[in-house]
């Protein structure tokens, strides 16, 4: 802004204090006048107690108090309670003002009943000034033939905030009541709103008053009764919007502009997994933290899960360096006072990762990085036992050769019974860190084994909301095809708490839930972007890729599954294989690398229990 600029704003604001100012005057002044008009009973008091000073003087005082506790900064037509309510209490010191004055100075003379009717009648014309201005706001952005009418879910605190924030501020929703489970609150008013019914009545409510808009503002609400609200909705033609949950309302700020879209994770079939990860965290504070693979979902929120609890230093690797550096942009923003040091290197390379762990000798390293997209690896099988076997071998040896204390592996449900290459290749992975185990038994070797993660890069949810971005149609392999779905907080959360319970040989399994329908994810978040499926945006049906499963699986032998501390948290020993496995992991990996042709030959010698299926569409 230039000078210029802050010139004319100064000007019109100067200019807009003046006539509020003037408006003050002259209403104080008739005040004055009908107090004495009224007193003595006639309508021009012209020798009757000096009223003409006091007309002068009164406002003035007023006015002067007025300025200097900042009445003239309000902007009235936005104002709240509060605001009148301090409005009224300057007021009252206005008038003390006046009276302390007038007894020192003497320019005028007030009988109680002159001054008690014009205390009363300045109260009523400069707040009902103030009022006016508020009501012609409101008036003014009520206007329902431009705004959208609107149902508030709640008649709590935060739903009383946020209706009075929708008739103050101009926006596209008109408030028009509310419903809440208390049955006892139905047929009140909050914020000016009758409570119409319960949430069992919604669909009857916005039949009957046309509503074209739903807020949800209770945030206890958990997902599948988010997801019952919105089954209930989903036929009737009307947007839903969700305020945050209380953690993320900083400071109990309840608005407009906090409310969102429904998204997916809202709506998930089961309670998210709360996982206490203040004890569990011991184990890296002040100690030297490993993450490979940083750069990913995955691996970059472990890095700030980890970064939160107090490690001496991070070393976060990634062998795509954009995503590294856009990592690290990320972080710079927290101001963090824990080092943080990239690397960029190939988890495969044996020379590389040596010399990075003699270097820094990390104590805990958590192995993230992996190839996971299943039709890529299908045509390059040998680039996916390079990363993700020869990647896990080079950095279990590494840990185990320069003594780190433990290493937690991401694995994958696509590893129970594999069909595809990659879930092959990670059911490798967890083979070869039993035989690591067993190498070096003074390094804690675990598995983390969860399913797809919301959110996550490659996840189906980014495609299906391009597909209706674009248009549709949207495309799912089979009507059958069934996931298990988590969200990346408490799928990292596992991976920590797996850290913590581990003593070594774990494969640790959260507990998911039931599986979800492909199908019926792909339907909701057609209606969550506002249409309809099949209809507004099609469903096409593709046919299942060749490596992929209808279902997924997350133990091969359920019996011999116990629980941990954790009820949501499984365990199962990770099985000692073939003995012959230890003499057949290393050259059969490298003849693999070396000659390409053979590696799903190979990948099935290693892994038995793979079996490649050719889908057909």
């Amino acid at each position: 802004m230039n000078i210029l600029t802050i010139k004319e704003h100064w000007r019109k604001t100067a200019g807009k204090l003046f006539f509020v100012a003037l408006a003050d005057f002259i209403l104080l002044a008739f005040s004055v006048y009908v107090g004495y008009a009224v007193r003595f009973g006639t309508v021009i008091p012209y020798n009757v107690g000096n009223w003409q000073n006091a007309a002068v003087a009164f406002p003035l005082v007023c006015i002067a108090v007025f300025a200097a506790f900042k009445q003239y900064g309000v902007i009235w037509p936005h104002a709240g309670t509060e605001d009148f309510i301090k409005f009224t209490f300057v007021y009252l010191l206005a008038i003390g003002a006046f009276l302390l004055l007038n007894a020192v100075l003497n320019f005028t003379t007030f009988s109680r009943i002159s001054f008690a009717i014009a205390f009363f009648a300045g109260l009523f014309l400069c707040g009902g000034l103030r009022f006016s201005w508020l009501m012609t706001k409101s008036l003014h952005t009520n206007n329902k033939k431009m705004r959208l009418k609107t149902l508030i879910i709640g008649a709590g605190e935060a739903g009383a905030f946020l209706a009075r924030d929708l008739m103050r501020n101009e926006n596209e929703l008109y408030p028009a009541g509310f419903v809440d489970d208390d049955p006892h609150k139905v047929g009140m008013r909050v914020s000016g709103l009758e409570v119409l019914g319960t949430t069992a009545n919604l669909k009857e409510l916005v039949e009957k008053f046309d509503f074209k808009v739903i807020l949800i503002s209770i945030s206890t609400y958990n997902g599948n009764k988010i997801r019952e609200i919105y089954d209930r909705l989903s036929p009737l033609s009307v947007q839903v919007r969700i305020l945050p949950s209380l953690r993320e309302l900083a400071g109990g700020q309840v608005s407009v502009s906090r409310l969102r879209r429904v998204e997916l994770e809202d709506l998930l079939g089961r309670e998210p997994v709360r996982i206490n990860l203040d004890p569990s965290m011991n184990y890296i504070k002040g100690k030297r933290v490993l993450i490979t693979g940083a750069g990913g979902s995955i691996g970059s929120e472990i890095v700030h899960q980890v970064l939160h609890n107090s490690p001496s230093e991070i070393f976060v690797l990634g062998h795509g360096e954009q995503s590294i550096y856009l990592l690290l942009e990320n972080l710079n923003k927290l101001n963090l006072q824990i080092p943080v040091t990239p690397v960029i290197a190939d988890v495969a390379d044996e020379i590389a990762m040596e010399n990075l762990f003699a270097k820094v000798r990390p104590q805990v390293v958590f192995h993230a990085a992996a190839h996971k997209h299943v039709p890529l690896m299908e045509i390059s099988p040998r680039e996916a036992m390079r990363v993700n076997d020869l990647g896990t071998r080079t950095i279990a040896r590494c840990s185990g050769k320069f003594k780190a204390e433990r290493m937690v592996m991401i694995s994958t449900d696509k590893a129970v019974n594999p069909s595809s290459v990659m879930g092959a290749t990670k059911r490798l992975a967890e083979k070869i860190l039993e035989h690591e185990q067993q190498n070096y038994q003074n390094t804690k070797f675990m598995a983390v084994r969860f399913g797809n993660v919301l959110g996550s890069r490659g996840s189906v949810i980014p495609k299906f909301e391009e597909q209706i971005a674009s248009g549709g149609p949207v495309t799912v392999t089979h009507p059958d095809m069934r996931r298990y779905f988590m969200l990346i907080p408490e799928a990292v959360s596992l991976v920590i708490q797996a850290g913590a319970l581990g003593n070594g040989g774990e494969l640790f399994v959260l507990d998911m839930g039931e599986p979800v329908l492909i199908k019926e994810m792909a339907e909701l978040l057609i209606r969550l972007c506002g249409y309809k499926p099949y209809e507004e945006i099609n469903i096409v049906f593709t046919g299942v890729r060749t490596g992929e499963k209808l279902y997924e699986e997350l133990f091969y032998d359920e019996n011999s599954v116990h629980k941990t501390s954790n009820p949501k948290i499984f365990v199962s020993n990770i099985k000692h294989g073939e003995t012959s496995f230890n003499s057949k992991l290393d050259p059969n990996l490298e003849h693999a690398l070396r000659n390409p042709k053979e590696a799903l030959k190979i990948l099935k010698l290693l892994v038995p229990e793979y079996s490649p299926v050719e889908n057909k569409k």
